[in-house]
């Protein structure tokens, strides 16, 4: 069971619990309390965000099979589903409503991720003997380099619930528009800024980024594909509720 309780709801039982006959709703809320399943108020499914008047975003959820760098479906993945908090949402909707008018829709790999899936990532990268992805994934960096390259950390923005990763699709055939690089491309090649894309790959991570930013994300650096809402909801907060 997931339970949608806000956090300064939370923070409330406890004095509701002081309070003479009210004690047995407060025991029995706090039940369906649980750090894996409790999902805050403030987050939601993006598939739920965009009115039926308009295409649908295209999920392609990574970690929820085994086509990512780690080659197995990731901890704290456990339905095809992107959550975002409802601020980031809204932006996004608002990005796809603009790019259909356009014939094209966006394709997200992953939003919220939980804690324990970085530390899913964390435990994978400590463990060098195994390279069964890394022809995919990255070809071009020893395992042993990763976090010294920052392409894995103990924390991700990611799991503040403002970040999404995506990319530009062509509405009318559903295909992907040529971005130069796989997503989670562990290599110079993705980043936004490399000379190792052709002129016209450039110009779509431009185009992508440029909607991105009208609506209020910034890029990173690093990766064609990364975005964060500025004035993010939860700035200090990770969280680790399972996705299901």
């Amino acid at each position: 069971m997931i339970c949608l309780l806000s956090d300064y709801f939370k923070s409330g039982v406890a004095q509701l619990s002081q309070t003479t006959g009210v004690l047995v709703f407060v025991l029995l809320l706090s039940s369906c309390v649980n750090s894996d399943v409790f999902v805050p108020l403030d987050f939601v499914d993006i598939s739920d965000i965009v009115p039926n008047i308009y295409p649908q975003i295209q999920l392609d959820v990574r970690y929820y099979s085994d086509n990512n760098f780690v080659g197995k479906k990731i901890d704290g993945y456990e339905a095809e589903k992107v959550y975002l908090n409802r601020r980031a949402a809204v932006a996004l909707r608002s990005v796809q409503i603009e790019l259909s008018e356009m014939g094209l829709g966006l394709k997200v790999f992953d939003g919220y991720r939980p804690q324990r899936a970085v530390d899913h990532f964390v435990r994978w990268a400590k463990d060098l003997n195994d390279q069964k992805m890394k022809a995919s994934f990255y070809p071009h960096v020893e395992k042993e380099n990763l976090f010294r390259d920052g392409y894995i950390a103990e924390l991700s923005g990611h799991s503040r619930g403002s970040t999404v990763d995506l990319t530009l699709v062509d509405l009318a055939t559903g295909n992907e528009i040529d971005m130069g690089s796989p997503y989670d491309f562990f290599d110079l090649s993705s980043w936004p800024s490399s000379n190792e894309v052709s002129d016209e790959q450039k110009l779509n991570r431009a185009r992508l980024r440029a909607f991105m930013q009208r609506h209020g994300f910034y890029p990173l650096e690093q990766e064609w594909w990364h975005f964060t809402l500025e004035n993010e909801s939860h700035p200090a907060t990770f969280f680790d509720f399972i996705i299901q």
